[in-house]
């Protein structure tokens, strides 16, 4: 049988290097667990754009097209703020997402033990916190048409349209229960059906879903209560659903609730593919930060997390998953630290690679 293929895209800025540190974890499990990969490596974003003149070559989104899975670094930097709105490095990005059909993204917050003091709200109510939101990535407002600016009368009129179907939404609402149904059985759907058709449509859709999954405890929040929710008592939780502008909001506001976005892993799934697994790219939520790029500040986590959540859901390997989560909360357990994890207290961060180093360590240890 052959082994399951990855594409890897580091991107720009410090996504070349907290990638490096994830193909070392990549080949750990390869020689120390015999889970072996194919792995192929290419552009995207401003490194795309500095070789070919477009953010995303044709032959790399083919190739993301074919693989079981893609891995991506981040994308951006000052160098291309003044490139036109088509080809800068984040339409390589919202490419990949929108061809793959990438339509349930899935945004973990999770408060790790010994990083709890580094959140904004009090250490009760986040110690211990992991929950998960899941965004619909390919409609709603960000999508919808008409769009755009136009002129009525004797002034401009700016016009979104929030709209989704219902295939849409019970596809995005499908994925969040197969997850309840991995995790603690409860889920959470938010919207704004008190103001919003769409939210009627989407309560609508999330109840008649709810008829598959009978173990799963479903409620309803309204979008804006659930923001409060989350800065209040975010432990209620454990699934979230979501459209895609709430789905921006509410998982940018959870993922401040652990401390750091040097943390935080996402992935982006899409229909199952002839082999039974989803289409499915997987990337750390922080952006290229150009002004610690290439000093080995960067922490690595994010994007080795990002590639624990591949293990989970495109290669079931749940276990080995568990392994790499387990190896990260020891090292940080221990006062592993980058720049980015520095408290009050002081001392001296670790690079980007010193924290690949412990983390390999850790692994070791975990034979």
């Amino acid at each position: 049988m052959a082994n399951p293929s990855l594409l890897i895209l580091p991107g720009d800025g410090i996504g070349q290097e907290v990638m490096e540190q994830v193909k070392r974890v990549i080949s750990w499990f390869g020689d120390k667990r015999g889970l072996a990969f194919d792995v192929s490596e290419d552009l995207v974003g401003g490194a795309a754009y500095d070789a070919h003149g477009t953010p995303l070559h044709d032959d790399t989104m083919a190739k993301a097209l074919e693989v079981d899975a893609v891995l991506l670094g981040a994308v951006g930097g000052p160098k291309y703020d003044d490139l036109d709105f088509s080809v800068k490095p984040e339409r390589g990005l919202l490419r990949l997402r929108k061809e793959m059909d990438l339509f349930s993204n899935l945004r973990p917050a999770q408060c790790f033990d010994a990083l709890a003091d580094f959140s904004s709200l009090k250490k009760d109510i986040v110690a211990g916190l992991d929950i998960m939101i899941v965004r619909e990535l390919t409609s709603g407002v960000y999508f919808g048409e008409p769009r755009g600016i136009f002129e009525e009368g004797n002034e401009r009129v700016g016009i979104n349209t929030q709209r989704y179907t219902e295939s849409e939404i019970a596809r995005a609402a499908r994925s969040a229960f197969e997850l309840a149904m991995r995790r603690n059985k409860k889920l959470c759907s938010m919207e704004k059906a008190n103001v919003m058709e769409s939210g009627i449509l989407w309560r609508d859709v999330v109840n008649e879903i709810a008829a598959e999954y009978p173990e799963v405890e479903l409620s309803h929040m309204y979008a804006d209560n659930g923001a409060m929710q989350l800065v209040r008592a975010p432990k209620q939780f454990d699934v979230i659903v979501t459209d895609n502008l709430f789905g921006d909001i509410l998982s940018d506001c959870a993922a401040m609730l652990t401390g750091s976005l040097g943390m935080l892993p996402s992935a982006s799934l899409g229909a199952p593919m002839a082999n039974g697994r989803p289409k499915a790219m997987y990337e750390p939520v922080h952006g290229s930060a150009p002004d610690i790029a290439g000093q080995g500040k960067a922490n690595p986590i994010a994007c080795i997390l990002s590639f624990a959540m591949a293990l989970r859901y495109s290669f079931d390997k749940g276990d080995e998953a568990a392994r790499l989560e387990a190896a990260i909360e020891k090292v940080l357990a221990d006062g592993a630290r980058t720049a980015d994890l520095m408290g009050e207290e002081g001392g001296t961060p670790i690079s980007t690679s010193e924290m690949g180093d412990v983390i390999l360590a850790a692994l070791d240890a975990s034979l």
